[in-house]
């Protein structure tokens, strides 16, 4: 089930990390197809004609599209080594829960910290911090969101770990300092190679960052 596996992704997205922490968990070697988001490929618009957005995992010539619908088909689709989600109804529901948490709130909110200033961003920053402390107190004493095991949870929200030192930058201000548990966890999760080797490097996602944030006449 292994054979005929490419990712379409461009090399930044959070998104995209997901997929490829998932693909090295789960040990399936696939084909890389970076993408020109501002010129975006014949293959891209035909393997996702509805949104037309990365990432597309295409799996046997058939496209799976959206980060955490990806991250879950792997789970169901390579069986025999590390689970993504658990077993049980109700801990695969929370775990989905909170993934779609990170989706709706981290995500707008991270971006807002770098794309906007003023009173508008001291309010993104603010929402950033309350979200981070609601994820603390799931994470509890755990090792990870998953439990003892690298899971689902942990991979939706990774990504976003590679703009922290970023945000930090920005505003001058410590994630670590509020929220500890969150760094604490980050860097244990950056010891297994399957993460360390799937996030793109803090350094270049910050010089893209600025170029945007130049862009909006910010720097």
């Amino acid at each position: 089930m292994a054979d005929e596996v490419t990712l379409l992704d461009f090399w930044a997205s959070p998104f995209g990390m997901r997929v490829k922490i998932a693909l090295a968990e789960k040990g399936v070697k696939y084909e890389y197809s970076e993408q020109d988001l501002r010129d975006k490929s014949a293959l891209l618009l035909q393997m996702n004609p509805v949104y037309k957005k990365i990432p597309v995992l295409v799996h046997r010539g058939k496209p799976v599209c959206e980060s955490l619908i990806i991250v879950q088909y792997i789970g169901d689709v390579w069986r025999d080594k590390a689970p993504l989600l658990p077993s049980d109804p109700y801990k695969r529901a929370q775990s989905m829960f909170w993934a779609d948490f990170i989706d709706k709130k981290i995500h707008d909110l991270s971006r807002k910290i770098w794309t906007t200033k003023g009173e508008e961003m001291e309010a993104a920053k603010k929402g950033f911090f309350e979200c981070l402390e609601l994820l603390e107190g799931e994470l509890g004493e755990k090792p990870y969101f998953g439990g003892e095991t690298l899971g689902y949870v942990d991979i939706a929200f990774l990504p976003f770990c590679c703009g922290f030192s970023i945000y930090e930058s920005i505003e001058n201000f410590s994630i670590e300092a509020q929220c500890p548990k969150i760094i604490a966890w980050a860097n244990r999760c950056l010891q297994k190679e399957s993460v360390a080797k799937s996030l793109a490097e803090p350094g270049k996602v910050h010089e893209l960052v600025m170029e945007i944030r130049k862009s909006l006449g910010f720097d």
